[in-house]
């Protein structure tokens, strides 16, 4: 027992599930974990994870069909599920909560992550999804499938993402088995979009900065796209819940920006175009060197569909911390 605990102070081991590009496991990996396994089924978004994230054994796969014999048992499994099933802004969501749960092929890979469990049993596991997740009967279900993978108790946590320093809106919801109350660093101090990308506004200036190259957008989009005024939006749908959400917006330069989405772009504040994927990642909080790989589009849609890394920081901070207290 001690001697499990004196590892796990140096160098605790991580699975991450539903990699992505690495957003999640860049934070982990910054505070000291070793990141074991990546699984991840889209092949750019794993190339992105493995040119920016140490990682032992990086899997392009479908988390169903893992071997979790040949994983070991690691101190910590982390991993994002995907939200479609969940969020608001899907409007094609299943109207019953517990049948975005089960009888939604993707929302059925949260119930998957929680099988990876029994068989992986980490100390420690951190799963995060949209607050959709909690809809309805939805809480009551997730306490039932971790308490069949062996985690009779979990905590439920909700973070806003600009608290620890993202310069754009994202409320995540956080499970676990162990309580984290990570410190926030700029709570009513939010970063603002000038700060985030004012520095960078000219393209051509700044050529030297991976992924932060022009997009065109031409005909009709791209007049609409010149006469969209500050706060204003080209788009607008009807999502789950009943409101209105808009997307391709033109951003205000001293607020903090709104929620980064996969298939959305946001126009510049003041130059007629939308904003390049560095300028996207920016306001998620990755820093300059963590390169994109895949094509643009795909790039773009990396940053929007990823934990922001200075949240995953802190949590993985707060985490280390708690880590020596959860029996072997």
């Amino acid at each position: 027992m001690t001697q499990r605990l004196a590892r796990l102070v140096d160098t605790p081991t991580v699975i991450d599930l539903f990699a992505g590009c690495g957003g999640f496991g860049s934070g982990f990996a910054d505070h000291g974990y070793r990141i074991t396994h990546a699984v991840e089924t889209f092949r750019p978004s794993l190339q992105t994870y493995v040119a920016n994230v140490p990682v032992d054994t990086p899997l392009m796969q479908d988390v169903r069909k893992v071997d979790t014999a040949a994983m070991g048992h690691p101190d910590v499994v982390i991993g994002g599920p995907p939200c479609e099933a969940f969020t608001v802004a899907n409007a094609d969501r299943r109207k019953d909560p517990v049948d975005r749960l089960y009888h939604d092929p993707v929302g059925s890979l949260t119930i998957q992550y929680a099988i990876l469990l029994k068989h992986l049993q980490p100390r420690v596991f951190l799963m995060e999804n949209v607050a959709g997740i909690l809809d309805g009967g939805l809480e009551a279900e997730l306490h039932t499938i971790f308490a069949r993978a062996g985690y009779d108790k979990i905590h439920i946590h909700r973070f806003l993402a600009q608290d620890f320093g993202t310069p754009s809106y994202r409320e995540r919801v956080f499970i676990s088995n162990m309580p984290l109350a990570p410190k926030p660093t700029t709570r009513g101090q939010p970063i603002t979009v000038r700060d985030a990308i004012g520095e960078i506004a000219d393209l051509d200036a700044h050529a030297d900065i991976p992924n932060h190259q022009y997009t065109p957008v031409k005909g009709k989009r791209g007049k609409m796209l010149r006469e969209t005024g500050t706060g204003k939006s080209i788009y607008h749908y009807k999502a789950a819940d009943g409101r209105t959400h808009h997307v391709w917006t033109r951003l205000p330069w001293d607020q903090l920006a709104p929620t980064v989405k996969g298939l959305s772009r946001f126009i510049h504040p003041e130059d007629d175009r939308i904003l390049t994927v560095r300028e996207h990642a920016r306001l998620m909080g990755y820093p300059d060197d963590y390169v994109f790989h895949g094509s643009r589009n795909e790039a773009y849609n990396q940053t929007g569909e990823s934990v922001p890394p200075p949240l995953s920081a802190a949590l993985a901070k707060a985490m280390r911390v708690g880590l020596d207290h959860v029996e072997a």
